[in-house]
C-alpha cells in the first residue's frame, strides 16, 4: 500500500464487549457516521463493526408508481361459478 492510500485508511477504534454493551448505541450511530470499531474479549478481536458499504435499499419515493399500475374492472368479484363452490364447500364441511 503507497503513503498516500495508508493516510487515507484509519485503523479501526478498539473496544472491549463490556464497553461496547453499555454503549451499543452510540457505537452504532458512530458507525453509521462512517467510523470502524474492533470489538475485543481478552485481547482478541471478536467482531468487527462498520457501516455498511453500499445502501442496502434505497429510500421509497411515495407516488413513484403512480399511474403505472392498473386494475381490471372485475378486481373486486368473483365468478359465480367459483363463489357457488366455495359456499358449498363450507357448507359441506358444516353438516355433520
Amino acid at each position: 500500500m503507497t503513503d498516500a492510500k495508508a493516510a487515507d485508511v484509519i485503523s479501526p477504534r478498539r473496544i472491549g464487549v463490556r464497553e461496547f454493551r453499555a454503549n451499543m448505541t452510540g457505537f452504532l450511530r458512530q458507525a453509521r457516521q462512517g467510523t470502524a470499531f474492533l470489538i475485543t474479549s481478552h485481547d482478541e478481536v471478536v467482531a468487527e463493526i462498520h457501516p455498511p458499504s453500499v445502501a442496502s435499499r434505497p429510500r421509497r419515493q411515495p407516488g413513484a408508481l403512480r399511474g403505472k399500475i392498473r386494475m381490471a374492472p372485475d378486481f373486486g368479484s368473483l365468478p359465480a361459478d367459483i363463489v357457488a363452490a366455495m359456499e358449498g364447500a363450507a357448507m359441506e364441511g358444516t353438516e355433520g
